[in-house]
């Protein structure tokens, strides 16, 4: 028997479920970061398809509205749970139940189907997604954005582990997902190697990059609204601080490279942008000692997180942007450094040898010994030919790379899901009325 079931179309609206993060804070800091970004960005593109979007997302502070709008057709709801401050990563699990039940309220008022696909980012938002999917009917699609088995296995010195708790929930969330979004074909891998996720339910969607924003531009102008001298050999870090994105990394490199060096000291800057996060909140004065332990406080600048064109200015003042982490899932940063004409070195893990072409538009390290980083950073910085030529192709292989590019591939799964959630409750009703 045949029942009769209409079409799935295009998404007219989507639940995104951001449960440690808001899209509207800064990244850099605290648990802000690239996932805000890519939220933002594929949200607001969504909505200039005229797909709507609503941000799920803890509310923080007793000020914050209940509603936000990001963009026109992207609303962020700050759903009460916990305290109203923030929380550390390993305290959010215990407001989950809050925090669902406010998910649940939020859809209570709108008509039975409201949302056509619910996406999950992260695995504390993936555990409400998936309740939220069994209670409106709807398919979920996740994205980790980073896995505990990977960082586990790649832990930088003194980092804490991540707790079986999470594994536990992440192994949940693949289990439960009808389609799992992931960064890079290693992460596919890792998602199916390490977490038994069915290679069928896997997608492969590269991130983008601000191309309107993220822009080549004088380095001249952008050295002196930083005030840095023109004839100074920056290197810089953008990301949160802390042991995971190894911002000591550089460090070492820059002693290094001034031990070999000593006439850089002058014009040598090592431009730190960013704030204490996850771990590094422990000990949020430890890269500043290190410096000055290292000998290099003289030539270390440090900058909270920077908005709109004061980051296109920092990657554009740069001779080189190091991107030394301990894994990355696949690095905006480096992205939004090549778009902007400026070299990356980055380390040889997770995404970040599909964001940067090695030898083409800038330099991938394996390991994280300073020797090896202050080679690789000489190579590009202290060579004005090598470095312009890495300069134009990174913004070629940038160019590679776009939120839109991004957002058709994410409504294509949204379509894909919602194709195979119908197809399975055909299927059961189909068995129930053969019965």
């Amino acid at each position: 028997m045949t029942l009769p079931f209409p079409p799935v179309r295009t998404p007219r609206r989507v639940a995104v479920v951001s449960v440690h993060t808001s899209p509207l804070e800064q990244p850099g800091t605290g648990d802000a970061g690239g996932m805000n970004v890519y939220i933002s960005q594929t949200a607001t593109e969504m909505a200039r398809r005229g797909i709507s979007v609503e941000v799920f997302t803890r509310a923080t502070s007793s000020d914050q509205p209940p509603v936000a709008e990001l963009a026109p057709g992207v609303l962020v709801r700050h759903i009460p749970a916990g305290p109203y401050q923030p929380l550390g990563r390993d305290e959010l699990p215990a407001q989950l139940c809050a925090f669902t039940s406010g998910v649940l309220r939020a859809e209570a008022f709108h008509e039975p189907g409201y949302y056509d696909v619910i996406h999950s980012h992260y695995w504390l938002s993936g555990q409400v997604g998936w309740l939220a999917r069994d209670r409106w009917g709807v398919p979920l699609v996740h994205t980790a954005h980073t896995l505990a088995k990977v960082k586990n296995a790649a832990l930088a010195e003194g980092d804490t582990p991540e707790p079986r708790t999470r594994v536990i929930g992440e192994e949940q969330v693949v289990a439960e997902a009808d389609r799992l979004v992931a960064n890079t074909q290693v992460e596919a891998r890792e998602l199916v190697g390490l977490y038994d996720a069915d290679p069928s339910t896997v997608r492969t969607v590269a991130p983008g990059v601000d191309l309107e924003r993220f822009t080549p531009g004088s380095q001249m102008l952008s050295r002196a609204a930083l005030g840095l001298r023109q004839d100074a050999v920056v290197l810089a870090f953008a990301g949160r601080i802390q042991p995971l994105k190894a911002p000591d990394v550089l460090l070492h490199a820059a002693a290094n490279l001034l031990r070999r060096q000593p006439e850089l000291r002058d014009r040598l800057v090592v431009l730190i942008v960013g704030g204490p996060s996850g771990s590094g909140m422990e000990q949020p004065r430890e890269l500043r000692e290190l410096a000055g332990s290292l000998g290099i406080a003289g030539q270390t600048r440090f900058l909270p997180p920077q908005p709109g064109q004061a980051l296109v200015d920092v990657y554009r003042a740069a001779d080189v942007v190091a991107v030394p982490s301990y894994n990355e899932s696949f690095g905006l940063v480096a992205l939004e450094a090549q778009a902007c004409g400026t070299p990356v070195v980055a380390a040889e893990v997770g995404g970040l040898p599909v964001a940067v072409s090695h030898g083409v538009s800038g330099m991938l390290v394996s390991g994280h010994r300073a020797q090896d980083w202050a080679d690789a950073l000489a190579g590009v910085a202290l060579r004005p030919g090598r470095r312009a030529e890495l300069a134009a192709n990174a913004v070629r292989h940038a160019r590679r790379f776009s939120w839109e590019r991004t957002t058709d591939a994410l409504v294509a799964t949204y379509t894909d899901a919602a194709t195979a959630f119908r197809d399975s409750v055909v299927r059961a009703l189909q068995e129930e009325v053969a019965v």
